[in-house]
């Protein structure tokens, strides 16, 4: 009796500790229909047993969504593999709520005299689900934000890159800008072509340091200061000079190279062309023959000294004669992490461009930098071309 009396004891303990695990449980036919299911299971969603053991299948008590997923693929899965860990669906509650669980089935053969069963273990996991929503929502909003910064960035570097250059009479004009990466970040890159007074232009490039929002108020300072200073400044040397004194007025840690480049009609009548560097790269004059060298002297940073020491070099343009302005991520283009395009190449692609017009220069240029990269720019690229016809 004393064995009888132990035996019914451990079947009872079982027993409630089936139907009060702190996991829901439930036995089910291959097809869903549900055959036992425990108290837990029962109260947190609210059913009598009475109502889901009549025939009720565990994917009915799915939204449409998760029951589809359901059937094309957890019960796939579970037929090929034996088992599912894991998977979160919600399910719905007698009061018509949507409960967000974790699910693990594990599928048990048929046995002699008896038929195949699912056995199913359900953990709530508000937290969890409300975690992946919140990641989720925070995904959304992070790609929402890349997607504003790149248009701010486009804005902006839009402002500092004239849409079209003017005409220079007895010039071609071309020009070209390919931003570093996806594009998606302000680069410090710019350039303009101004009528300072008649027959009088002005031409200014530059690089200022660094990317983002503060370079882009340095840049946007660099661009129009040389053009308020342009009209008053005895020379290019002195343009350079009073934009130095902008840039320490403005208190910007950022400094910039540029050059600045007078153009006017020279003595026997064609472009003569004044050019001051500020730490630029200085521009390549081609000439027909297939020469090309620099034109101007070796300049301070702008920015950073009280004074700076640069210098005026003239030059007058003749027929066919081409003249490439340009910032370094053309000259500093990077392949394999090691080699540099250099100067020495950028003159050899010059040397040949005597049958080509302004922009067919730029163009040429600028998708030899990209090919070298592997169409990959690490940094901001421009350029600006002027050739006499």
């Amino acid at each position: 009796m004393a064995a009888v009396s132990s035996t019914v004891d451990d079947s009872a303990r079982f027993r409630s500790l089936y139907e009060h695990a702190p996991c829901g449980y439930l036995s089910l036919r291959p097809t869903g229909a549900i055959t036992r299911v425990n108290r837990t299971f029962l109260d947190w969603t609210g059913y009598s047993a009475d109502e889901l053991l009549d025939g009720r299948r565990f994917q009915d008590l799915l939204p449409i969504g998760d029951r589809i997923y359901y059937e094309t693929h957890f019960a796939p899965l579970l037929t090929m593999q034996g088992e599912i860990r894991e998977i979160a669906v919600d399910v719905r509650s007698a009061d018509g709520r949507k409960r967000p669980v974790l699910v693990n089935m594990t599928l048990r053969p048929e046995e002699p005299g008896g038929s195949a069963a699912v056995l199913v273990c359900v953990f709530p996991a508000p937290d969890r689900r409300e975690y992946e929503r919140e990641l989720l929502h925070a995904r959304r909003r992070a790609r929402e934000s890349e997607g504003r910064a790149r248009r701010l960035a486009e804005t902006l570097q839009s402002s500092f890159i004239p849409p079209a250059l003017p005409p220079v009479p007895g010039l071609e004009v071309g020009d070209a800008y390919r931003p570093a990466g996806a594009g998606d970040e302000v680069g410090g890159d710019f350039y303009d072509l101004f009528e300072v007074s008649p027959d009088r232009w002005g031409l200014v490039l530059g690089d200022v340091c660094g990317k983002g929002v503060e370079a882009a108020v340095v840049t946007s300072l660099a661009r129009y200061t040389v053009r308020a200073v342009a009209t008053e400044a005895e020379s290019p040397a002195d343009v350079l000079r009073r934009l130095n004194s902008s840039l320490l007025d403005h208190g910007t840690e950022r400094f910039c190279t540029a050059l600045y480049a007078g153009i006017e009609r020279g003595p026997d009548g064609g472009p003569f062309l004044t050019v001051a560097l500020g730490g630029h790269p200085a521009p390549l004059l081609a000439t027909p023959d297939g020469k090309v060298r620099p034109i101007g002297r070796p300049g301070d940073l702008l920015g950073v000294f009280d004074e700076v020491d640069v210098s005026d070099a003239s030059v007058e343009l003749r027929s066919g004669d081409a003249v490439l302005f340009f910032t370094d991520g053309v000259t500093e283009a990077r392949r394999d992490q090691e080699e540099l395009l250099g100067e020495e190449r950028l003159a050899d692609l010059l040397s040949g461009v005597r049958t080509l017009r302004a922009a067919e220069i730029t163009g040429r240029i600028v998708n030899a930098v990209l090919d070298f990269q592997q169409c990959v720019p690490r940094d901001d690229t421009a350029l600006v071309a002027l050739k006499v016809p």
